[in-house]
């Protein structure tokens, strides 16, 4: 059952050709752990270039892009959409229904290009960060950071509530509170990744930080959760948890 639910975690989470059937798909809809699970593989695969272009002293800009790129190809961009359409809810004054319907909306708004532009200048200015580090402790903080914002999704099928019948309520009104112990057990291993150092740990726990703000914010303004604010909880915490990551790294 693990398995299956991992397989399908790595089909939604990745563009890995893994997680297709409709088996796979239920099974993690119903076993959030397997949004933690999915992110040790997703954060190594994302940061082995990172790490090797940072072990060949390769300039920082080519290390941030080195990053944006693995992101790109690993990840794809469904989440990045979830940022768009929340930056354009943000952008209305009106209710939450108003602003639900501002999301369904297939025109690019400028709040989604002040959401995008400013989630794509965090993750350069986190790689250039990164180029500092020693490769295995930048690997160490990358994966740390995917695990941190798998977290945070995990967290958000477990506390939030469905605004509506759709990708998000798939997954909320199968979770409760109590089963994220099993995802937070999950992530437990991610905070020794940088070895004395606790940047990892700061990591993991900035990007489950990320993600419970993404959903304080959408259950105010969007009145509860859907798939935009999973997406959305993953690319902010990934953000944050670079930025603490690294932090941490250069204090220590």
């Amino acid at each position: 059952m693990v398995l299956t639910a991992l397989s399908g975690a790595l089909g939604f989470l990745s563009r890995l050709p893994v997680g297709r059937t409709e088996a796979a798909w239920e099974a993690f809809r119903r076993a959030p752990v397997a949004f933690v699970l999915a992110a040790y593989p997703i954060g190594a695969l994302a940061a082995l270039p990172v790490a090797l272009a940072g072990a060949l002293s390769l300039p920082a800009p080519t290390v941030a892009f080195a990053l944006l790129v693995a992101l790109a190809l690993v990840t794809g961009v469904n989440h990045a959409d979830g940022v768009a359409d929340l930056g354009d809810a943000a952008a209305v004054h009106g209710s939450p229904a108003e602003r639900r319907a501002v999301m369904k909306d297939t025109t690019v708004g400028v709040g989604a290009l002040l959401a995008l532009g400013t989630l794509l200048v965090g993750l350069a200015l986190a790689g250039l960060a990164l180029a500092a580090l020693p490769p295995l402790a930048l690997a160490g903080v990358v994966i740390a950071a995917e695990v941190g914002a798998k977290l945070s999704m995990a967290a958000v099928a477990c506390l939030g509530e469905a605004t509506h019948d759709g990708l998000g309520a798939g997954f909320t009104r199968r979770a409760d509170a109590a089963q994220f112990v099993g995802p937070a057990v999950a992530a437990v291993p991610a905070l020794a990744l940088t070895g004395p150092s606790i940047a990892a740990a700061g990591a993991v726990l900035a990007g489950l930080a990320g993600g419970l703000a993404v959903l304080w914010w959408a259950r105010r303004a969007l009145g509860g959760a859907n798939g935009d604010v999973f997406g959305a909880a993953n690319e902010v915490g990934r953000v944050c948890a670079l930025h603490v990551g690294v932090i941490l790294w250069t204090l220590s």
